[in-house]
């Protein structure tokens, strides 16, 4: 499992997003970095878990990565759609 990513202290706030990636995955890196570059302007916490580091979860996620979930719900996989991620955390 991946160490969650640090937001800057006055964009620090709850976890509300998790992105299940990959090493090596370049829609993966994408995601991540479009995840913390939006969570960083909101004030969201968000974190990155690899699959790979536990077999329930490659065999759920692994062959959608990388997965965005928000407060522990599905919002979308492959890619995010940057209007409809920031509606679903406003």
């Amino acid at each position: 499992m991946r160490v969650p990513h640090e937001v800057a202290p006055q964009q620090a706030g709850p976890t509300r997003v998790t992105v299940y990636t990959r090493a090596g995955c370049t829609a993966c890196a994408t995601a991540e970095a479009e995840v913390a570059r939006i969570c960083g302007e909101l004030g969201h916490g968000w974190v990155a878990v690899d699959v790979d580091s536990d077999v329930d979860l490659q065999a759920e996620y692994g062959d959608r990565v990388p997965v965005i979930m928000i407060d522990g719900r599905e919002h979308g996989f492959w890619k995010v759609e940057e209007a409809r991620f920031r509606a679903a955390l406003a």
